[in-house]
């Protein structure tokens, strides 16, 4: 399980990453949706977002794989997974 700590700092980059500029990183719902409902993320959005978890934690994540829908279901599973990848 990911920690609270871990959790706000991928919000923070979230916000970051993809210059989402009317939304602040304690506004995100650590298990709202990330895609469509939610913040309404894309496809697009879910490569900027790999890149800058792999660039900031040394984690990758695969768009090809099947658990990578599971991964960024939320910000809470993004972060179980940086935790237990990294």
């Amino acid at each position: 399980m990911a920690d609270e700590a871990l959790e706000n700092e991928i919000k923070v980059l979230i916000v970051e990453a993809l210059m989402l500029e009317d939304v602040q990183p304690e506004e995100i719902d650590p298990e709202a949706p990330l895609f469509v409902e939610g913040l309404g993320l894309d496809s697009i959005d879910a490569l900027e977002l790999a890149i800058a978890i792999d660039k900031k934690y040394g984690v990758k994540i695969k768009a090809e794989d099947e658990s990578s829908r599971e991964v960024f279901r939320n910000v809470r599973s993004l972060a179980a997974h940086v935790a237990a990848t990294r």
